[in-house]
């Protein structure tokens, strides 16, 4: 079959793209912005065609998409800054079903959350619109409504993992009772796949989950078991909403933004009313703690494939790269190093692919730490994204408060933007450069001011730069793996 895949660069998307290339299917992806695509692995397949297609917009007429014969929805909005996601995801849904409709296919499907509650939060009534608009089109729609899902780069796995691997004890707000069921990124992925030009799921809706059904309190009890720790959590009436998300906010790698809207989500109860989904494919479903086996299996292998943080909105609400991608040369402040390679080129290079996480900056480390920190005081990023997988660096990728802006491995150049709080733009910028016949790592620092302020914090932070900038590049000529 020919599929559009929408959403193809996001946590689902990543992964699917897989999955159906696998079963023999050509996949046209639909981006919004292609510098975000990776130049290598599947990308390159024959079978795999990209489109840039802003759905906020409205969509011209393409020929080449005539011949689609079924669709995944995988567009979402929920972390976006903007207060207004819900006219967000409805203008892109009502987009997405005048393209659709122009098309030949027969059948679109929707991933959603699970609205069996009457009460909804923002972001479940949200999604629950989206799939009242998918059901007005021609197009027969399979809703596919799932709980928090398990899995390596998830958003609910990562702050769980961040608050049971950071806090032995835990004061925390009373939604740590409310029951959830969760449920595998591997078997979402059966799903989703199984549905495909499935007739019998042909404008219906099914709720799927896990075998467990567990409070948050649980869910955190069970990973630290799983983990090898032991962690006392006690419940307290008093914390706020607000305070539940600065709480979040705080202690794991999540946007306050998300925060928010996961604090107002994580009140309702998501229990699965409409399974008989698993039935009628022949689907076992995975067992939490085997779902969190399975997650650290993936991380411990450094096979992460998606994660929740490398969605640029997760961050910012400009979508695009390539307003960045050009490094500016004027009116602006540069911090530049050239230093000859004296040994191997490629181990420089592995260096420099390196950077950030755990592997850290090559020089003042408790500097990038405080600078992190003081960034999420400010309400930024802060440096708790880390980076997806230890080694393999891919275009729009996080990598600490830093977003990927070029990652081009074959000509030796890495580009990285601020995400961070600052009173104007930031690039860092790390390249192979030949000078009569030597290699040269060069590594330059662009600042461009916004207003007086942005001035004056370039000209407070200089002192350090020479200390910093100096003494990395000189350790990633040296660094060892």
């Amino acid at each position: 079959m020919k599929i559009l895949l929408t959403g193809a660069t996001g946590y689902i998307g990543k992964r699917l793209l897989p999955e159906l290339i696998e079963q023999g299917h050509q996949v046209v992806c639909c981006v919004r912005d292609k510098q975000r695509v990776p130049r290598e692995g599947i990308w390159q397949n024959p079978d795999v065609s990209l489109i840039e297609i802003d759905f906020l917009n409205r969509i011209p007429q393409n020929s080449d998409l005539e011949d689609i014969e079924a669709s995944y929805y995988l567009i979402h909005s929920m972390s976006d800054k903007s207060h207004d996601f819900q006219t967000m995801e409805d203008v892109s849904a009502h987009n997405f079903v005048e393209l659709i409709k122009k098309t030949n296919a027969r059948q679109v499907i929707y991933l959603t959350g699970m609205a069996n509650e009457e009460m909804l939060s923002k972001h479940l009534a949200s999604r629950k619109n989206v799939e009242d608009i998918l059901n007005q089109c021609s197009v027969p729609l399979t809703a596919i409504r799932a709980g928090i899902i398990v899995g390596s780069g998830s958003a609910s796995f990562e702050i769980i993992r961040d608050l049971v691997e950071k806090l032995p004890l835990m004061v925390t707000p009373k939604w740590l009772n409310t029951r959830h069921q969760p449920v595998a990124i591997r078997n979402v992925l059966q799903y989703l796949t199984a549905v495909l030009d499935k007739k019998e799921t042909f404008g219906k809706a099914f709720d799927i989950g896990g075998p467990d059904i567990l409070s948050y309190k649980e869910m955190l009890l069970q990973f630290a078991e799983i983990r090898g720790l032991k962690r006392h959590i006690f419940t307290v009436p008093v914390m706020t909403p607000k305070l539940s998300s600065y709480w979040l906010y705080f202690v794991t790698s999540t946007s306050y933004s998300l925060a928010t809207n996961l604090v107002n989500s994580m009140k309702i109860e998501v229990v699965a009313k409409n399974n008989e989904l698993e039935q009628l494919l022949g689907i076992t479903p995975i067992s939490y703690k085997d779902a969190v086996k399975l997650a650290f299996q993936k991380i411990e292998q450094s096979n992460v494939v998606s994660s929740w943080k490398d969605a640029l909105v997760s961050s910012y609400a400009d979508n695009s790269l390539l307003e960045h991608i050009k490094v500016p040369l004027h009116g602006c402040f540069t911090d530049k190093r050239l230093k000859r390679i004296e040994g191997d080129v490629e181990q420089v290079i592995e260096n420099i692919w390196s950077i950030g996480g755990d592997r850290g900056w090559y020089y003042g480390n408790w500097l990038w730490k405080l600078r992190g920190f003081l960034d999420r005081l400010l309400g930024g990023v802060g440096l708790r994204r880390g980076r997806t997988n230890a080694h393999a660096i891919n275009t729009g990728d996080t990598l600490d408060f830093w977003r990927v802006l070029a990652a081009d491995r074959d000509n030796k150049r890495l580009l990285l933007y601020a995400e961070m709080k600052l009173p104007g733009e930031a690039w860092l910028e790390f390249s192979i450069v030949e000078k009569n016949g030597n290699n040269f790592l060069q590594q330059i620092a662009t600042f461009r001011p916004k207003g007086l302020a942005g001035r004056l914090y370039w000209y407070s932070v200089l002192p350090f730069h020479f200390f910093v900038f100096d003494g990395m590049a000189s350790n990633i000529l040296k660094a060892k793996n």
